[in-house]
């Protein structure tokens, strides 16, 4: 009876013994894929922040529309509200039924006001006006819109070289003027 107990006692060890073995090598196989995946994870770029087709509409308070698309955007990496876009094409429907429609380049989107400023290549169509130049501040807060640098403004009986030109978005008052006083704006009538 002796031996056949010490045979179980010896039995049931080895069955421990070779649990324990085995045991410690899967949860070592584990542990070695778990920092596999770890490292994976960690290797993974986070500074990827473009996004194709971008798109924002909204509307103010007066019930003008305002729609931003772009062909590309990225976001301000220090500023998660702004977004850099890359062929920029914006529309104001004003809710008297009059349109301006905006063109560049590039821009800067501000998510939370919707301020935008254009960049390279400005173009502004409303009514039968055409306004060229290489940077615009729109601000629908403001309800302006500001460009300048090599701005050239035409309509059908006008055509006017200036530095800046103020546009009130809802009444279209425009002020257009120079940055030195000495020099004047140049103006060409049909």
């Amino acid at each position: 009876m002796i031996n056949s107990l010490a045979g179980k006692i010896l039995i049931a060890l080895s069955t421990i013994i070779i649990i324990f073995f085995f045991s410690l090598k899967i949860f070592k196989v584990e542990k070695n894929t778990s920092i596999t995946e770890d490292t994976v994870v960690e290797d993974i770029d986070t500074t990827t922040n473009i996004i194709k087709e971008v798109s924002y509409q909204s509307k103010d308070v007066k019930g003008n529309e305002y729609i931003l698309n772009a062909y590309e955007g990225q976001i301000d990496l220090t500023n998660s509200e702004i977004i850099f876009l890359k062929n920029v094409k914006a529309t104001i429907n004003m809710i008297d039924g009059e349109t301006i429609n905006i063109q560049s380049d590039y821009g800067k989107y501000n998510i939370n006001n919707y301020d935008t400023i254009f960049s390279k290549n400005v173009t502004i169509n409303y009514d039968d006006n055409n306004i060229k130049g290489n940077y615009l501040d729109l601000s629908l807060k403001r309800n302006s819109l500001i460009i300048s640098k090599n701005v050239v403004y035409s309509n059908k009986k006008n055509l006017l070289k200036a530095d800046v030109v103020e546009i009130d978005i809802t009444t279209k008052n425009a002020k257009i003027f120079m940055y030195d006083n000495e020099k004047k704006v140049k103006i060409n009538s049909n």
